[in-house]
């Protein structure tokens, strides 16, 4: 039987801001199946820039996993090539404006 949530229950809810930087980079790499060094690479090339927090520790917030999720299917389903990518989210950033 599913259990149901109580009115005490939401005191414990924790909203996350979507565009807050809570994810480093490995766990992103785990996340999005996309390797470390690519990471680096999209970030390096400003595709998806991780914040940094320090010197070495990059953090990447949930809307920028759900945008790396979306490389992943241009590299793995359409065989898109970096570059490529930065074309297309070039494109996609110019309509919205």
């Amino acid at each position: 039987m599913p259990k149901t949530r109580t009115p005490r229950d939401e005191r414990f809810d924790v909203q996350i801001d979507p565009q807050a930087p809570l994810f480093i980079i490995s766990v992103v790499s785990d996340l999005v199946q996309i390797p470390i060094w690519t990471l680096r690479k999209l970030d390096q090339m400003g595709i998806i820039k991780a914040k940094r927090i320090g010197k070495k520790t990059r953090c990447y917030s949930q809307e920028q996993i759900k945008q790396l999720s979306y490389i992943y299917y241009l590299m793995e389903e359409k065989n898109v090539n970096i570059s490529g990518i930065k074309m297309i989210i070039e494109m996609h950033s110019e309509g919205k404006d």
